[in-house]
């Protein structure tokens, strides 16, 4: 059996490039290295056949330590809700008003870039409070 070295996270969406930069801006995120002989992504893009360009885009963790995040154009529209979603760890080690707080504080910082904020389930006896929100695809993720 070989040992995983990295994982990196997949989004299918109609436009890369603007997912990609939500997800930056939402995260921290930065783009990877440009490939090289290329002087920018702009250039590595319009190198491409014309129908690929705009077809892919990428983000990644500055620090190396969260997944690298990938994005493809497919020419199907998000139809049903995610089978699997990102959790943002904004509340860790906070409870009851104080992680609703934190919660709702990083949804009023997603919103204005172009977040939907969808539903806050409440603690119950075995989960603490999350925000379910979309992305500016509609693909679900939660402030956790």
């Amino acid at each position: 059996m070989t040992d995983v070295k990295q994982v990196q996270v997949t989004f299918d969406c109609a436009d890369p490039r603007a997912v990609s930069a939500f997800w930056k801006a939402s995260l921290g995120y930065v783009d990877p290295p440009v490939p090289p002989g290329f002087a920018s992504w702009e250039a590595f893009d319009a190198s491409l056949p014309e129908e690929r360009r705009g077809s892919m885009s990428a983000c990644q963790d500055p620090d190396g330590i969260g997944p690298r995040l990938f994005f493809q154009r497919v020419p199907e529209p998000k139809s049903v809700k995610n089978r699997m979603h990102l959790d943002v760890r904004v509340g860790t080690g906070l409870r009851g008003d104080e992680r609703v707080a934190a919660l709702e504080a990083e949804a009023a910082r997603l919103v204005p870039l172009g977040a939907r904020r969808l539903h806050l389930l409440p603690a119950d006896d075995e989960d603490e409070a999350c925000l379910v929100m979309q992305d500016v695809e509609g693909n679900e993720f939660c402030l956790d």
